[in-house]
Protein backbone atom coordinates (compact mmCIF):
# COMPACT_ATOMS: atom_id res chain seq x y z
CA UNK A 1 0.00 0.00 0.00
CA UNK A 2 1.21 3.22 -0.98
CA UNK A 3 1.06 6.59 1.07
CA UNK A 4 1.41 10.19 -0.13
CA UNK A 5 3.96 10.46 2.26
CA UNK A 6 6.13 7.58 0.80
CA UNK A 7 5.87 9.07 -2.43
CA UNK A 8 9.34 10.66 -4.12
CA UNK A 9 9.32 12.51 -6.89
CA UNK A 10 12.29 10.90 -9.65
CA UNK A 11 14.20 13.58 -11.22
CA UNK A 12 13.82 14.46 -14.76
CA UNK A 13 16.86 13.26 -17.26
CA UNK A 14 17.59 16.84 -17.74
CA UNK A 15 17.81 17.20 -14.24
CA UNK A 16 20.01 14.19 -13.89
CA UNK A 17 22.26 15.53 -16.15
CA UNK A 18 22.24 18.67 -14.49
CA UNK A 19 23.01 17.09 -11.61
CA UNK A 20 25.84 15.06 -13.08
CA UNK A 21 28.02 17.86 -14.74
CA UNK A 22 27.10 20.88 -12.39
CA UNK A 23 28.94 24.17 -13.58
CA UNK A 24 32.66 24.20 -12.91
CA UNK A 25 33.90 27.56 -11.05
CA UNK A 26 31.43 27.21 -7.70
CA UNK A 27 31.84 27.30 -4.79
CA UNK A 28 30.44 26.97 -1.03
CA UNK A 29 28.78 30.62 -1.45
CA UNK A 30 27.84 29.49 -4.36
CA UNK A 31 25.25 26.86 -2.34
CA UNK A 32 24.23 29.86 -0.26
CA UNK A 33 22.56 31.87 -2.98
CA UNK A 34 21.75 28.68 -5.10
CA UNK A 35 19.71 28.29 -1.53
CA UNK A 36 18.48 31.84 -1.18
CA UNK A 37 17.40 32.62 -4.94
CA UNK A 38 15.65 27.96 -4.72
CA UNK A 39 13.27 29.90 -1.65
CA UNK A 40 12.35 32.38 -3.09
CA UNK A 41 14.52 35.16 -2.09
CA UNK A 42 14.94 38.20 -5.09
CA UNK A 43 16.91 40.39 -2.98
CA UNK A 44 19.90 40.45 -0.51
CA UNK A 45 21.21 43.52 1.81
CA UNK A 46 24.64 43.17 3.61
CA UNK A 47 28.16 44.13 3.91
CA UNK A 48 31.01 42.54 2.42
CA UNK A 49 34.15 41.08 4.88
CA UNK A 50 37.22 39.06 4.54
CA UNK A 51 35.42 35.66 5.71
CA UNK A 52 32.51 36.50 3.88
CA UNK A 53 34.52 36.91 0.27
CA UNK A 54 33.03 33.23 -0.96
CA UNK A 55 29.36 34.61 -0.87
CA UNK A 56 29.84 37.70 -2.22
CA UNK A 57 31.54 36.43 -4.74
CA UNK A 58 29.18 34.13 -6.06
CA UNK A 59 26.45 36.98 -5.93
CA UNK A 60 27.73 37.59 -9.29
CA UNK A 61 26.68 34.19 -10.71
CA UNK A 62 23.26 34.75 -9.60
CA UNK A 63 20.20 36.71 -10.28
CA UNK A 64 19.59 38.32 -6.82
CA UNK A 65 19.75 41.96 -6.36
CA UNK A 66 22.26 42.97 -3.84
CA UNK A 67 22.15 46.41 -1.89
CA UNK A 68 24.73 46.70 0.10
CA UNK A 69 24.94 49.48 2.77
CA UNK A 70 27.72 51.20 4.44
CA UNK A 71 26.99 49.85 7.99
CA UNK A 72 26.33 46.30 9.16
CA UNK A 73 23.29 47.64 11.69
CA UNK A 74 21.93 49.64 8.84
CA UNK A 75 21.99 46.96 6.67
CA UNK A 76 20.13 44.82 9.12
CA UNK A 77 17.22 47.91 9.66
CA UNK A 78 17.07 47.92 5.85
CA UNK A 79 16.50 43.84 5.94
CA UNK A 80 13.83 44.52 9.11
CA UNK A 81 12.07 47.05 6.29
CA UNK A 82 11.70 44.79 3.87
CA UNK A 83 10.48 41.43 5.78
CA UNK A 84 7.95 43.70 7.53
CA UNK A 85 6.70 45.32 3.86
CA UNK A 86 7.04 42.27 1.94
CA UNK A 87 6.05 39.36 4.17
CA UNK A 88 9.10 37.25 3.02
CA UNK A 89 11.98 36.34 4.80
CA UNK A 90 14.73 38.99 4.33
CA UNK A 91 18.74 37.51 3.41
CA UNK A 92 21.28 39.54 5.21
CA UNK A 93 25.14 39.01 4.48
CA UNK A 94 27.83 39.78 6.92
CA UNK A 95 31.10 39.02 8.08
CA UNK A 96 32.42 37.64 11.71
CA UNK A 97 33.36 39.19 14.36
CA UNK A 98 32.85 43.06 13.99
CA UNK A 99 30.91 42.64 11.39
CA UNK A 100 28.68 39.98 12.57
CA UNK A 101 28.43 41.93 16.16
CA UNK A 102 27.59 45.18 14.83
CA UNK A 103 24.20 43.97 13.59
CA UNK A 104 22.90 43.18 16.93
CA UNK A 105 21.05 46.38 17.67
CA UNK A 106 19.20 45.92 14.37
CA UNK A 107 18.06 42.03 15.12
CA UNK A 108 16.77 43.36 18.40
CA UNK A 109 14.63 45.63 16.89
CA UNK A 110 13.56 42.78 14.40
CA UNK A 111 13.31 40.75 16.96
CA UNK A 112 10.90 42.69 18.95
CA UNK A 113 8.85 44.01 16.04
CA UNK A 114 8.62 40.06 14.46
CA UNK A 115 10.59 41.08 11.42
CA UNK A 116 11.48 37.91 9.34
CA UNK A 117 15.46 38.82 8.98
CA UNK A 118 17.54 35.57 7.46
CA UNK A 119 20.97 37.03 8.60
CA UNK A 120 24.22 34.59 7.27
CA UNK A 121 27.40 35.14 8.66
CA UNK A 122 30.54 33.86 7.63
CA UNK A 123 33.05 32.28 10.40
CA UNK A 124 36.21 31.93 11.04
CA UNK A 125 37.51 28.74 9.17
CA UNK A 126 36.56 25.23 10.55
CA UNK A 127 39.42 24.54 12.68
CA UNK A 128 39.39 27.07 15.28
CA UNK A 129 35.94 26.49 16.00
CA UNK A 130 34.90 25.25 19.38
CA UNK A 131 36.03 28.21 22.03
CA UNK A 132 40.05 27.63 21.39
CA UNK A 133 42.28 31.23 21.02
CA UNK A 134 43.84 30.48 17.62
CA UNK A 135 44.51 34.10 16.65
CA UNK A 136 41.97 34.15 13.19
CA UNK A 137 41.34 37.93 12.28
CA UNK A 138 37.88 38.58 13.98
CA UNK A 139 38.01 34.91 16.48
CA UNK A 140 35.42 34.81 19.08
CA UNK A 141 35.38 32.15 21.46
CA UNK A 142 31.71 31.51 20.83
CA UNK A 143 29.75 33.95 17.97
CA UNK A 144 26.80 32.22 17.80
CA UNK A 145 26.57 32.98 22.50
CA UNK A 146 26.15 36.58 21.45
CA UNK A 147 22.85 35.95 18.86
CA UNK A 148 21.32 33.29 21.16
CA UNK A 149 19.50 35.50 23.14
CA UNK A 150 18.09 38.07 20.51
CA UNK A 151 17.14 36.03 17.39
CA UNK A 152 14.76 32.90 17.24
CA UNK A 153 17.28 30.11 15.96
CA UNK A 154 21.07 29.60 15.45
CA UNK A 155 22.25 27.39 12.86
CA UNK A 156 25.99 26.37 12.37
CA UNK A 157 27.49 24.91 9.39
CA UNK A 158 30.41 22.83 9.26
CA UNK A 159 30.45 21.08 5.77
CA UNK A 160 29.30 22.51 2.04
CA UNK A 161 26.22 19.63 2.40
CA UNK A 162 24.79 21.06 5.34
CA UNK A 163 24.54 24.47 3.83
CA UNK A 164 20.71 24.12 1.80
CA UNK A 165 18.91 22.33 4.65
CA UNK A 166 20.42 24.96 7.06
CA UNK A 167 19.64 27.82 5.21
CA UNK A 168 16.03 26.71 4.39
CA UNK A 169 15.31 25.64 8.40
CA UNK A 170 17.13 29.24 8.87
CA UNK A 171 13.90 30.51 6.75
CA UNK A 172 10.55 28.15 8.07
CA UNK A 173 12.21 29.24 11.46
CA UNK A 174 11.83 33.46 10.51
CA UNK A 175 8.48 33.08 8.38
CA UNK A 176 6.57 30.76 10.83
CA UNK A 177 4.69 32.80 13.31
CA UNK A 178 5.53 35.25 15.20
CA UNK A 179 7.86 35.71 12.50
CA UNK A 180 11.47 37.07 13.70
CA UNK A 181 15.53 37.14 12.72
CA UNK A 182 17.19 33.94 12.65
CA UNK A 183 20.85 33.44 12.66
CA UNK A 184 22.87 30.75 10.19
CA UNK A 185 26.84 30.66 10.19
CA UNK A 186 29.38 29.26 7.63
CA UNK A 187 33.00 29.19 8.13
CA UNK A 188 35.01 30.64 5.59
CA UNK A 189 36.80 27.64 4.03
CA UNK A 190 33.35 26.25 3.74
CA UNK A 191 32.50 29.15 1.74
CA UNK A 192 35.77 29.30 -0.27
CA UNK A 193 36.21 25.80 -0.92
CA UNK A 194 35.09 24.88 -4.33
CA UNK A 195 32.02 22.65 -4.60
CA UNK A 196 31.25 19.55 -6.75
CA UNK A 197 27.79 19.54 -5.10
CA UNK A 198 24.69 20.00 -7.86
CA UNK A 199 23.11 23.25 -8.00
CA UNK A 200 20.20 23.76 -5.64
CA UNK A 201 16.95 24.72 -7.83
CA UNK A 202 14.40 24.43 -5.30
CA UNK A 203 13.57 24.04 -1.46
CA UNK A 204 10.78 23.22 0.19
CA UNK A 205 10.67 25.64 3.59
CA UNK A 206 6.78 26.40 4.32
CA UNK A 207 6.34 27.71 7.48
CA UNK A 208 4.27 25.95 9.79
CA UNK A 209 0.70 27.28 10.72
CA UNK A 210 0.27 28.46 14.05
CA UNK A 211 -3.58 27.24 15.08
CA UNK A 212 -5.45 28.14 17.30
CA UNK A 213 -6.82 25.42 20.62
CA UNK A 214 -10.98 25.18 19.33
CA UNK A 215 -12.04 24.65 22.73
CA UNK A 216 -10.03 27.75 23.62
CA UNK A 217 -11.73 29.80 20.98
CA UNK A 218 -15.23 29.07 21.61
CA UNK A 219 -14.84 30.31 24.84
CA UNK A 220 -13.58 33.03 23.38
CA UNK A 221 -16.12 33.56 21.08
CA UNK A 222 -19.49 32.82 23.93
CA UNK A 223 -17.31 35.30 26.23
CA UNK A 224 -17.37 38.21 23.77
CA UNK A 225 -20.77 37.58 22.63
CA UNK A 226 -22.06 37.55 25.42
CA UNK A 227 -20.38 41.13 26.83
CA UNK A 228 -21.87 44.11 27.74
CA UNK A 229 -19.10 46.51 26.80
CA UNK A 230 -16.43 44.57 24.96
CA UNK A 231 -12.75 46.38 23.47
CA UNK A 232 -10.30 44.91 21.42
CA UNK A 233 -6.93 45.77 21.61
CA UNK A 234 -5.05 45.37 18.48
CA UNK A 235 -0.95 44.96 18.14
CA UNK A 236 1.14 44.29 15.67
CA UNK A 237 0.59 40.62 15.38
CA UNK A 238 -2.68 41.71 13.48
CA UNK A 239 -0.15 43.49 10.98
CA UNK A 240 2.50 40.79 10.65
CA UNK A 241 -0.30 38.44 9.80
CA UNK A 242 -2.03 40.09 6.98
CA UNK A 243 -5.55 40.16 9.23
CA UNK A 244 -6.87 43.64 9.52
CA UNK A 245 -10.00 42.41 7.42
CA UNK A 246 -10.67 40.40 9.63
CA UNK A 247 -10.02 42.26 12.40
CA UNK A 248 -12.67 44.88 11.04
CA UNK A 249 -15.37 42.42 10.50
CA UNK A 250 -15.11 40.69 13.92
CA UNK A 251 -15.65 44.17 15.43
CA UNK A 252 -18.17 45.09 13.67
CA UNK A 253 -19.84 41.97 14.01
CA UNK A 254 -19.20 42.41 17.92
CA UNK A 255 -19.30 46.45 17.89
CA UNK A 256 -16.15 46.41 19.91
CA UNK A 257 -14.19 49.62 19.57
CA UNK A 258 -10.91 49.16 18.90
CA UNK A 259 -7.71 51.03 19.94
CA UNK A 260 -4.56 49.97 18.17
CA UNK A 261 -0.94 49.63 19.64
CA UNK A 262 2.15 51.73 18.29
CA UNK A 263 3.64 48.63 16.17
CA UNK A 264 -0.10 47.85 15.26
CA UNK A 265 -0.42 51.21 13.30
CA UNK A 266 -2.86 50.52 10.76
CA UNK A 267 -4.27 47.44 11.96
CA UNK A 268 -7.82 48.98 11.99
CA UNK A 269 -9.09 51.91 9.62
CA UNK A 270 -8.36 55.39 11.60
CA UNK A 271 -11.64 56.87 10.73
CA UNK A 272 -13.72 54.12 11.80
CA UNK A 273 -16.91 54.91 14.06
CA UNK A 274 -14.87 51.80 16.59
CA UNK A 275 -11.55 53.31 16.28
CA UNK A 276 -10.30 54.39 19.20
CA UNK A 277 -7.34 55.64 17.30
CA UNK A 278 -3.74 55.12 18.98
CA UNK A 279 -3.95 56.74 22.01
CA UNK A 280 -2.61 54.57 24.47
CA UNK A 281 -0.43 56.90 26.45
CA UNK A 282 -3.88 58.94 27.47
CA UNK A 283 -5.60 57.99 30.65
CA UNK A 284 -9.30 58.97 29.35
CA UNK A 285 -8.30 55.44 26.93
CA UNK A 286 -6.59 53.46 29.49
CA UNK A 287 -9.86 54.28 31.72
CA UNK A 288 -12.12 53.04 28.82
CA UNK A 289 -10.26 49.90 27.94
CA UNK A 290 -10.13 48.93 32.35
CA UNK A 291 -13.90 49.55 32.02
CA UNK A 292 -14.73 46.74 29.30
CA UNK A 293 -16.11 43.68 30.65
CA UNK A 294 -14.37 41.68 28.07
CA UNK A 295 -11.18 42.95 26.28
CA UNK A 296 -9.93 40.86 23.48
CA UNK A 297 -6.00 41.24 23.04
CA UNK A 298 -4.88 40.44 20.04
CA UNK A 299 -1.09 40.21 18.39
CA UNK A 300 0.34 42.32 21.96
CA UNK A 301 1.45 41.63 24.88
CA UNK A 302 0.40 44.56 26.46
CA UNK A 303 4.13 45.54 27.44
CA UNK A 304 5.28 49.07 28.58
CA UNK A 305 4.12 51.22 25.97
CA UNK A 306 0.63 49.62 25.27
CA UNK A 307 -0.43 49.77 28.90
CA UNK A 308 0.28 53.45 29.88
CA UNK A 309 3.96 52.28 31.50
CA UNK A 310 1.74 49.53 33.38
CA UNK A 311 -0.65 51.46 34.40
CA UNK A 312 -3.64 49.59 33.03
CA UNK A 313 -5.28 47.55 35.22
CA UNK A 314 -8.21 45.62 33.35
CA UNK A 315 -11.00 44.96 35.70
CA UNK A 316 -12.83 42.64 32.65
CA UNK A 317 -11.94 39.07 31.32
CA UNK A 318 -9.29 39.58 29.52
CA UNK A 319 -9.49 37.32 25.96
CA UNK A 320 -5.08 37.35 24.84
CA UNK A 321 -4.33 35.95 20.85
CA UNK A 322 -0.38 36.16 21.02
CA UNK A 323 2.35 33.53 18.84
CA UNK A 324 4.95 34.41 20.96
CA UNK A 325 4.70 31.94 23.56
CA UNK A 326 6.54 33.98 25.75
CA UNK A 327 4.26 37.03 25.55
CA UNK A 328 1.07 34.81 26.81
CA UNK A 329 -0.22 36.10 30.04
CA UNK A 330 3.04 37.76 30.74
CA UNK A 331 2.04 40.86 31.91
CA UNK A 332 -2.11 39.90 32.99
CA UNK A 333 -4.17 37.02 33.81
CA UNK A 334 -5.90 36.07 30.55
CA UNK A 335 -7.51 33.77 28.41
CA UNK A 336 -4.13 32.88 26.71
CA UNK A 337 -4.96 31.41 22.87
CA UNK A 338 -1.51 30.69 21.45
CA UNK A 339 -1.86 31.55 17.66
CA UNK A 340 -1.34 33.26 14.56
CA UNK A 341 -3.58 36.46 14.83
CA UNK A 342 -5.23 35.62 11.17
CA UNK A 343 -6.17 32.28 12.29
CA UNK A 344 -8.08 33.15 15.54
CA UNK A 345 -9.78 35.96 14.43
CA UNK A 346 -11.22 33.75 11.73
CA UNK A 347 -12.17 31.29 14.26
CA UNK A 348 -13.90 33.65 16.40
CA UNK A 349 -15.36 34.99 13.30
CA UNK A 350 -16.92 31.35 12.39
CA UNK A 351 -18.49 31.41 15.87
CA UNK A 352 -19.24 34.36 17.53
CA UNK A 353 -22.71 35.92 17.32
CA UNK A 354 -23.83 39.39 16.46
CA UNK A 355 -24.24 42.01 19.05
CA UNK A 356 -25.64 44.68 18.73
CA UNK A 357 -24.83 48.15 20.43
CA UNK A 358 -26.10 51.28 19.44
CA UNK A 359 -24.30 52.53 22.11
CA UNK A 360 -20.79 51.70 20.92
CA UNK A 361 -20.01 54.42 18.21
CA UNK A 362 -21.18 57.17 20.95
CA UNK A 363 -18.76 56.23 23.61
CA UNK A 364 -15.95 55.90 20.88
CA UNK A 365 -16.94 59.92 19.90
CA UNK A 366 -16.53 60.89 23.59
CA UNK A 367 -13.67 59.01 24.40
CA UNK A 368 -11.89 60.70 21.43
CA UNK A 369 -13.59 64.26 22.24
CA UNK A 370 -11.77 64.24 25.89
CA UNK A 371 -8.48 62.77 24.41
CA UNK A 372 -8.65 66.16 21.77
CA UNK A 373 -9.71 68.90 24.60
CA UNK A 374 -6.63 67.06 27.00
CA UNK A 375 -4.33 67.91 24.18
CA UNK A 376 -5.51 71.22 23.09
CA UNK A 377 -5.29 72.29 26.69
CA UNK A 378 -1.44 72.29 26.61
CA UNK A 379 -1.39 74.23 23.51
CA UNK A 380 0.87 72.11 21.40
CA UNK A 381 0.23 73.32 18.27
CA UNK A 382 3.54 73.61 16.45
CA UNK A 383 3.84 69.88 17.10
CA UNK A 384 0.31 69.60 15.63
CA UNK A 385 0.98 71.36 12.89
CA UNK A 386 3.77 69.59 11.57
CA UNK A 387 2.27 66.03 11.56
CA UNK A 388 -0.53 67.49 9.87
CA UNK A 389 1.51 68.87 6.82
CA UNK A 390 3.72 65.23 6.73
CA UNK A 391 0.05 63.36 6.81
CA UNK A 392 -1.14 65.74 3.88
CA UNK A 393 2.12 65.85 2.28
CA UNK A 394 2.47 61.73 2.31
CA UNK A 395 0.82 59.98 -0.39
CA UNK A 396 -1.89 57.72 1.17
CA UNK A 397 -0.27 54.60 0.09
CA UNK A 398 3.49 55.41 0.99
CA UNK A 399 5.09 54.08 3.80
CA UNK A 400 6.71 55.95 6.44
CA UNK A 401 9.62 55.04 9.01
CA UNK A 402 9.86 56.68 11.99
CA UNK A 403 13.18 57.15 14.27
CA UNK A 404 13.30 57.68 17.92
CA UNK A 405 12.15 61.38 17.84
CA UNK A 406 9.43 63.43 19.64
CA UNK A 407 7.90 63.89 15.95
CA UNK A 408 7.50 59.93 16.35
CA UNK A 409 6.16 59.64 19.57
CA UNK A 410 3.45 62.06 18.27
CA UNK A 411 2.92 59.73 15.44
CA UNK A 412 2.81 56.80 17.34
CA UNK A 413 -0.64 58.59 18.96
CA UNK A 414 -1.79 61.01 16.33
CA UNK A 415 -0.89 59.96 12.96
CA UNK A 416 -3.37 58.48 10.55
CA UNK A 417 -1.41 55.88 8.88
CA UNK A 418 -3.83 55.31 6.00
CA UNK A 419 -3.84 51.91 5.55
CA UNK A 420 -2.76 48.07 7.24
CA UNK A 421 1.66 48.05 6.82
CA UNK A 422 2.33 51.63 6.27
CA UNK A 423 3.72 53.00 8.94
CA UNK A 424 6.46 51.18 10.75
CA UNK A 425 8.85 52.91 13.61
CA UNK A 426 11.85 51.52 16.26
CA UNK A 427 9.81 51.49 19.11
CA UNK A 428 9.90 47.68 19.67
CA UNK A 429 13.45 48.35 20.99
CA UNK A 430 13.50 51.67 20.98
CA UNK A 431 17.46 51.91 19.14
CA UNK A 432 18.26 54.83 17.22
CA UNK A 433 19.02 55.89 13.66
CA UNK A 434 16.54 52.97 11.93
CA UNK A 435 14.13 55.86 9.97
CA UNK A 436 16.35 55.98 6.63
CA UNK A 437 17.92 52.71 6.67
CA UNK A 438 14.64 51.21 7.06
CA UNK A 439 13.04 53.51 4.49
CA UNK A 440 15.83 52.30 1.84
CA UNK A 441 14.84 48.72 2.28
CA UNK A 442 11.07 49.50 1.83
CA UNK A 443 12.29 51.59 -1.36
CA UNK A 444 14.43 48.29 -2.60
CA UNK A 445 11.09 46.40 -1.86
CA UNK A 446 8.43 48.80 -4.26
CA UNK A 447 10.64 51.27 -5.94
CA UNK A 448 7.42 52.75 -7.67
CA UNK A 449 6.29 54.54 -4.83
CA UNK A 450 7.48 57.32 -2.88
CA UNK A 451 8.91 56.33 0.87
CA UNK A 452 9.00 58.60 4.20
CA UNK A 453 11.92 58.62 6.69
CA UNK A 454 11.41 60.53 10.17
CA UNK A 455 14.42 61.30 11.82
CA UNK A 456 15.98 63.44 14.89
CA UNK A 457 18.85 65.21 14.07
CA UNK A 458 20.55 62.64 16.75
CA UNK A 459 19.23 60.15 14.93
CA UNK A 460 20.20 61.19 11.92
CA UNK A 461 23.83 60.96 12.87
CA UNK A 462 23.80 57.43 13.29
CA UNK A 463 22.94 57.06 9.78
CA UNK A 464 23.98 59.26 7.88
CA UNK A 465 26.36 57.44 5.45
CA UNK A 466 23.50 55.55 3.79
CA UNK A 467 23.22 58.46 1.95
CA UNK A 468 25.65 57.01 -0.38
CA UNK A 469 23.16 53.99 -0.62
CA UNK A 470 20.47 55.90 -1.29
CA UNK A 471 22.01 57.93 -4.26
CA UNK A 472 24.36 54.64 -5.62
CA UNK A 473 20.28 52.52 -5.99
CA UNK A 474 18.71 55.57 -7.04
CA UNK A 475 15.81 54.67 -4.01
CA UNK A 476 12.83 57.07 -3.82
CA UNK A 477 13.56 57.88 -0.29
CA UNK A 478 12.81 61.58 1.38
CA UNK A 479 13.94 61.87 4.48
CA UNK A 480 12.76 64.38 7.16
CA UNK A 481 15.25 65.41 9.64
CA UNK A 482 13.76 67.83 12.66
CA UNK A 483 16.90 69.35 13.83
CA UNK A 484 16.34 70.75 17.55
CA UNK A 485 20.32 70.97 18.41
CA UNK A 486 20.13 67.44 20.54
CA UNK A 487 18.66 64.81 21.99
CA UNK A 488 15.21 66.23 22.11
CA UNK A 489 13.50 63.89 24.15
CA UNK A 490 16.23 63.02 26.47
CA UNK A 491 16.48 67.07 27.41
CA UNK A 492 12.78 66.31 28.32
CA UNK A 493 13.51 63.28 30.48
CA UNK A 494 16.17 65.21 32.14
CA UNK A 495 15.01 68.89 32.61
CA UNK A 496 11.82 67.63 34.05
CA UNK A 497 13.44 65.35 36.55
CA UNK A 498 16.73 66.80 37.44
CA UNK A 499 16.10 70.19 36.32
CA UNK A 500 18.52 70.78 33.49
CA UNK A 501 19.99 68.34 31.02
CA UNK A 502 22.87 67.13 30.77
CA UNK A 503 25.12 65.76 27.90
CA UNK A 504 21.71 66.07 25.16
CA UNK A 505 22.85 68.49 23.11
CA UNK A 506 25.13 67.93 19.63
CA UNK A 507 27.33 69.95 17.09
CA UNK A 508 25.67 69.15 14.24
CA UNK A 509 26.34 69.27 10.06
CA UNK A 510 24.75 71.54 8.04
CA UNK A 511 22.15 68.27 6.70
CA UNK A 512 21.77 69.78 3.71
CA UNK A 513 24.96 71.05 2.42
CA UNK A 514 26.02 67.53 3.38
CA UNK A 515 23.43 65.66 1.65
CA UNK A 516 24.04 67.87 -1.05
CA UNK A 517 27.81 66.47 -1.06
CA UNK A 518 26.21 62.92 -1.70
CA UNK A 519 24.77 64.00 -4.59
CA UNK A 520 21.37 64.01 -2.87
CA UNK A 521 18.84 67.08 -3.09
CA UNK A 522 18.55 69.25 0.21
CA UNK A 523 16.21 71.90 1.05
CA UNK A 524 15.91 73.50 4.56
CA UNK A 525 11.93 74.16 5.57
CA UNK A 526 9.88 76.31 8.19
CA UNK A 527 6.90 74.43 9.61
CA UNK A 528 5.06 77.03 7.04
CA UNK A 529 6.42 75.37 3.96
CA UNK A 530 6.85 71.73 5.26
CA UNK A 531 3.60 70.56 3.28
CA UNK A 532 5.07 71.94 0.06
CA UNK A 533 8.60 70.96 0.09
CA UNK A 534 7.60 67.65 0.98
CA UNK A 535 5.02 67.28 -1.77
CA UNK A 536 7.76 68.68 -3.95
CA UNK A 537 10.53 66.41 -2.47
CA UNK A 538 7.96 63.01 -2.97
CA UNK A 539 7.35 63.95 -6.32
CA UNK A 540 10.89 64.08 -7.50
CA UNK A 541 12.31 60.72 -8.80
CA UNK A 542 15.20 59.25 -6.12
CA UNK A 543 16.58 60.26 -2.59
CA UNK A 544 16.14 63.68 -1.02
CA UNK A 545 16.83 65.52 2.08
CA UNK A 546 14.17 67.79 3.84
CA UNK A 547 15.71 69.90 6.97
CA UNK A 548 12.77 71.12 9.71
CA UNK A 549 15.04 74.05 12.23
CA UNK A 550 12.17 73.36 14.63
CA UNK A 551 12.33 72.41 18.44
CA UNK A 552 9.20 70.07 19.41
CA UNK A 553 7.89 69.35 22.77
CA UNK A 554 5.83 66.52 23.75
CA UNK A 555 2.53 66.26 25.22
CA UNK A 556 2.19 65.68 28.92
CA UNK A 557 1.81 62.29 30.06
CA UNK A 558 -0.38 60.65 31.97
CA UNK A 559 0.83 58.05 33.49
CA UNK A 560 2.60 59.85 35.89
CA UNK A 561 -0.52 61.14 37.60
CA UNK A 562 -2.57 64.45 36.84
Amino acid sequence: MTHDHDLVLSPTPEQTQAALNPPPGRNGGDLVVETLAGLGATTVFGLPGQHALGMFDALRRSALRYIGLRVENNAGFAADAYGRVTGEAAPLLLSTGPGALTSLAALQEAAAASAPVLAISSQIPTAGLGGGRHGYLHELPDQTASFRGVVKSVHTVRTQSQIPSAIAAAWRSALTAPHGPVWVEIPQDVLLAETALPVVTAMDATPDDLVPRPELTAVAADLLSNASRPAIIAGGGVVRADAPGKLRALAERLNAPVVTTFGGKGAFPWEHPLSLQSWLEDRHTTDFLEDADVLLVVGSGLGELSSNYHTFKPRGRVVQIEADLGKLESNHPALGIHADARLALQALLETVRDRPDESARDRVRDLLAKVADRISGQRLTLEQDVLASVRRALPADSPSFWDMTILAYWAWSAFDPRGANTMHSAQGAGGLGYGFPAALGAAAADPTRPVLAVSGDGGALYSIAELATARQYDLPVTWLIVDDGGYGILREYMTDAFGQATATELTRPDYVALAESFGVPGVRTTPETLEQDLTKAFSAPGPSVVVLPAVLRMFAPTHLGE
